[in-house]
């Protein structure tokens, strides 16, 4: 998981920890607190920062996201997901018996 550091990183491994984002989401890994989180951390900007300068959003509806207490709105939710080209939709649980083939 990314962290919060000094350290500048370089292009590829920018790209590297998106890459490994958008695997864990594919995979069902990451609610969405931790995913919002490491959005944010990729882009390496503080919570405050990120929700008024990306988002467009209180800081503390970011907050609550990224604590997995939120109730966000279908707007905030796309807010969340356009800066990483990710769309808001439904997702199919592996594993998990459709309701209508019961």
């Amino acid at each position: 998981m990314p962290r919060r550091t000094t350290k500048k990183r370089t292009l590829e491994e920018i790209r590297q920890e998106k890459e490994t984002l958008y695997a864990d989401l594919e995979a069902g890994r990451l609610t969405l607190g931790q995913a919002t989180r490491r959005m944010r951390l990729i882009v390496g900007l503080s919570q405050t920062e990120y929700a008024e300068r990306v988002l467009k959003i209180y800081p503390r509806v970011l907050m609550e996201i990224e604590k997995d207490r939120g109730n966000p709105t279908l707007e905030t939710l796309e807010k969340i997901a356009r800066p990483f080209g990710l769309r808001v939709g439904f997702i199919r649980r592996s594993g998990l018996e459709s309701p209508a083939t019961k």
